[in-house]
């Protein structure tokens, strides 16, 4: 029998970035989907301090597939689910999903259930033990259950390129996922730009 785990027809298809010809990226959102650092520096640098962090919704839930298999969790078992939109000037630009293992929260983690409207890149970027494993990218369409999720009555049908990594935490895995949205300039200005 085929493994389709993770391959749910309403998932995106993610693939490495190792696997990819850069090429095969849109040029003008190929910078934000390889960028290594923090989105959230970046975007509080582009926006010129008008960043700010829109909690869509946090709940347990079970994961999707595709999700669990990353984080190499049982696909029944349930985790905290944070949505979020990442804003420059009160425009979204990305949607972020977050999926932290309930085992993810033990101990000192548990903050990361308690960060109300604060970027949860601030808390990756700024503990230096954090490693990030490496960057899958994914084509968002209509048809997709994460492009309904993110969806504004004000959105286009337009597909969304989107990238996901899981971080540990002491060890504990944590995958992030951000959607790059209609509203973010392909290449804003950045404070630091000429």
């Amino acid at each position: 029998m085929k493994d389709n785990y993770g391959k749910h027809v309403l998932e995106p298809v993610w693939q490495s970035c190792r696997q990819l010809r850069r090429t095969s990226l849109p040029e003008q959102w190929r910078s934000w989907l390889l960028d290594p650092d923090s989105l959230t520096r970046r975007l509080q640098r582009s926006c010129n301090g008008h960043f700010a962090v829109e909690v869509i919704a946090q709940r347990l839930e079970r994961p999707m597939l595709s999700e669990s298999r990353a984080l190499d969790r049982p696909p029944n078992e349930i985790a905290l689910v944070r949505q979020v939109h990442l804003l420059c000037d009160g425009t979204p630009w990305v949607f972020a999903r977050t999926v932290i293992p309930l085992t993810s929260l033990r101990g000192g983690l548990h903050r990361l259930a308690l960060l109300g409207n604060k970027p949860l890149g601030a808390v990756l970027f700024a503990d230096p033990k954090m490693r990030r494993l490496p960057v899958e990218v994914a084509r968002i369409h209509p048809r997709h259950r994460l492009y309904r999720l993110h969806r504004d009555a004000k959105d286009t049908e337009q597909p969304v390129w989107g990238r996901r990594s899981v971080f540990l935490l002491q060890d504990n895995p944590l995958l992030v996922s951000e959607f790059f949205l209609p509203g973010l300039p392909a290449r804003p200005m950045e404070q630091n730009d000429p």
